[in-house]
């Protein structure tokens, strides 16, 4: 996994509720255990007629060339429905390393969490002031401080992330990597246990 730290970028806005994992990625695609090109069938659905990647539907965000970014905004209850990890790849693999809602499924968020996608949850009031921002505006979000700014107005939200996995974020480690950089305190540890 990647270290994170600060991330600064444009955002997509994808402005709707409820956004279930099998909207995110089509159960017809998860047969594939390695998480390499999931981000080609993202939004699959939403985003090409009759599932022929020839016919993109106009209407849909992430076929507009307009929008870019690093940083995804969704509506609220973001990755609700079944538990699969392959929405989180999915993401990630189409090149976003952050998720904003207003509320994320628990299964969602830990399988983003595990996979290197950061969710950041904000407040109603704050992602409707998201996404009044007009196209091409910028969000920072800093892991460390654990906030979210919206640079053109300096307006600044908190949001939380457990120190565990902030932790392996920052560092680019997955669980194993975690385990192995506290190898000398656990080896410490079990020379002279409590």
């Amino acid at each position: 996994m990647q270290a994170i730290n600060i991330i600064h970028s444009r955002f997509v806005p994808l402005q709707m509720e409820n956004v279930d994992t099998d909207q995110i990625i089509p159960a017809r695609f998860l047969k594939a255990t390695t998480r390499d090109g999931f981000g080609k069938n993202l939004f699959r659905d939403w985003r090409y007629e009759n599932n022929d990647e020839t016919k993109p539907k106009a209407g849909f965000v992430l076929n507009d060339p307009a929008y870019t970014g690093e940083i995804l905004v969704a509506g609220k209850n973001f990755g609700c429905g079944s538990s699969r990890e392959h929405a989180a790849w999915s993401i990630h693999d189409y090149g976003f390393r952050v998720v904003v809602s207003s509320f994320f499924a628990d299964i969602f968020k830990n399988n983003a969490l595990n996979n290197g996608l950061i969710p950041v949850q904000v407040s109603d009031v704050f992602l409707d002031k998201i996404f009044s921002l007009e196209n091409g505006s910028t969000l920072t979000i800093n892991l460390e401080q654990q906030t979210i700014t919206i640079d053109k107005t300096a307006e600044q939200e908190s949001f939380e992330i457990s120190d565990y996995k902030r932790t392996c974020l920052l560092n680019g480690y997955d669980d194993i990597d975690f385990l192995l950089s506290i190898k000398a305190d656990i080896e410490e540890f079990e020379k002279h246990p409590a």
